[in-house]
């Protein structure tokens, strides 16, 4: 059957995308040396693509159950990409995406098109409109970089036939090969011995692609060699040539073309690194400079710019963003703070009188990357804990910790998969002890504790522990289902016998509103009657919590 590009694959690609860009962000932000080496890359593309994914779902979220039409995605995944580019790197992937969007839309050179999905031709067409857009939208095109990654993917795209997987995958391997090249063409990565970071993301992407309409994963890209050589070594990659400017600016413009086109001229004597993407009166204007006054200045001559940044490249690879606008406190800084994302109004209430700053999380909408960053500026401390209490946000809490460290907050990740976990470290904090100390005690807290999830499951399907039925309990220990069953507390019993076979010290019970009390006094009993020496507490989840967490340490 032909692969075609329709709405649900669009959606695929960028959750992909997203997940690509999320495994490999600390590989690419190790390799950024170009054009400057501030090591941020791979957390630039992250947050870029996080903000198409959310204006594509939003698209979804709006229509369902009726799916909508392959024009609102695309130019909702343009537009997400747009408002929330980040950096050299983002910018441009911005406007490879608004690129494709053109032409995927029907809407490039003034044509009409309503189709439900892209077939091969259209994909080649929008690969290339992209790779043209994006070389357009640069003040001064330099080869080795993400352009002639882009335009390699255009060209091996113009010389397959076939359908959209046929096409995306010509595409992809066009990309691999050309990023290869990379050092060979600018010397900065030459010396360095790594391919370009941006290039590198974009081949990502473009594996994420293929990966969607095809459903198989990709090859990882090579070219790598020296780069693990150099980490593994624990050397530095501080590569920029020469000193450079001292800032980077980065704003939203609503401006019309003509205000625009005399901006890029202004722009362009001030600094270097330009980069204006957009249209329709909508404008991310990017550029490094000395003069980051002039640069706001110049932006407020053209239109009216917002979401200003600006971003001091410190000594180093260090830098410290500034944003012009926010709600963060003021007054001395605490010298320590823990964020947690937490499920229920009464878990948050639990978190928060043990100190903690609460980023609540709602049924079907993980927080992104910038409300973590928001509540690590609330928390308003030198040093931050953030647990994310779901495997899912890894990569997302990732992100967030690598934006506000070059906020000058030192902070400390800890893997945690569930609130139970969470439970467990915030139990073991110590803010007096030393930061290192305090984060090895809460992470070892965390990693001991074992935890489980009650569900109810929504349609028959095949499980781990068999096949369940719409309506049926499920018992999820560590993420898989070990459980089904007809009846909750039954259910939960066998979960928590099959928990604490290995052993345990602890059982923590975390109830939701809709199960009653007697179930938490009937699972208490039998933990006491069964397993000596073995404490039971429990706490309520309140409204918007899971049926029932339960957790083992």
């Amino acid at each position: 059957m032909p692969q075609v590009l329709d709405v649900h694959a669009v959606r695929a690609w960028c959750a992909l995308a997203l997940e690509a860009l999320g495994r490999d962000r600390e590989e690419i932000d190790a390799i950024n040396v170009y054009p400057v080496a501030d090591g941020d890359t791979g957390t630039n593309l992250y947050l870029t693509v996080e903000s198409a994914v959310q204006a594509v779902e939003a698209v979804f979220t709006g229509l369902e159950p009726a799916p909508p039409a392959l024009s609102d995605v695309v130019h909702a995944m343009a537009h997400g990409a747009l408002i929330g580019a980040r950096g050299n790197s983002g910018t441009i992937l911005a406007q490879l995406l608004r690129g494709m969007a053109q032409v995927l839309a029907g809407d490039a050179d003034g044509e009409a098109d309503h189709s439900e999905s892209a077939v091969g031709d259209t994909l080649r067409r929008a690969l290339r409109r992209a790779a043209e857009s994006a070389r357009e939208a640069v003040a001064h095109p330099v080869e080795g970089t993400v352009l002639t990654v882009a335009a390699a993917a255009a060209d091996a795209a113009d010389g397959r036939s076939g359908d959209c997987g046929d096409v995306a995958r010509a595409a992809y391997d066009g990309a691999r090969t050309a990023l290869d090249a990379t050092p060979g063409q600018l010397a900065v990565l030459g010396r360095a011995g790594v391919v370009d970071a941006g290039g590198r993301g974009l081949v990502a992407v473009l594996g994420a692609l293929t990966e969607a309409l095809s459903g198989d994963p990709v090859a990882p890209p090579g070219g790598r060699g020296v780069h693990h050589a150099r980490v593994a070594a624990g050397q530095s990659l501080d590569c920029a040539d020469g000193e450079g400017p001292a800032f980077e600016v980065i704003y939203l413009l609503e401006a019309d073309d003509q205000a625009v086109a005399r901006l890029r001229t202004r722009l362009d004597g001030l600094g270097d690194s330009l980069v204006v993407v957009g249209g329709d009166g909508l404008w991310n204007v990017h550029v490094h400079v000395d003069d980051a006054g002039a640069a706001v200045e110049a932006g407020v001559e053209a239109g009216r710019p917002y979401r200003i940044r600006i971003t001091h490249f410190a000594a180093g690879d260090a830098h410290t963003t500034h944003p012009t606008s926010g709600s963060a406190p003021t007054g001395e800084r605490a010298q320590r703070a823990i964020v947690a994302v937490v499920p229920g109004e009464g878990l948050a209430g639990l978190y928060s009188e043990a100190g903690a700053t609460v980023v609540p999380e709602r049924p079907g909408e993980v927080p992104g990357s910038g409300e973590l960053v928001e509540a690590i500026r609330r928390a308003h401390a030198r040093e931050v804990v953030l647990l994310p209490n779901d495997a899912e946000l890894r990569h997302t809490a990732a992100a967030a910790a690598e934006q506000a460290r070059t906020e000058g907050v030192r902070v400390a990740l800890i893997p945690t998969r569930s609130a139970i976990q969470g439970i467990a470290a915030l139990a073991v904090h110590e803010k007096e002890r030393r930061f290192d100390e305090d984060v090895v005690a809460m992470t070892s807290a965390a990693g001991a504790t074992r935890y489980a999830e009650l569900a109810v499951a929504e349609r028959q399907s095949w499980t781990m522990a068999g096949i369940c039925q719409a309506g049926d309990f499920l018992g999820l220990i560590d993420g898989d289902v070990a459980v089904i069953g007809e009846e909750v507390t039954r259910t939960a019993r066998t979960t928590l016998d099959r928990m604490l076979a290995a052993g345990g010290e602890m059982v923590t019970l975390v109830l939701g509103d809709e199960v009653p009390d007697e179930v938490a006094e009937r699972l208490e009993r039998h933990v006491r009657e069964t397993y000596l020496a073995v404490d039971t507490v429990v706490y309520r989840g309140g409204r918007n919590s899971a049926l029932m967490l339960i957790g083992v340490e």
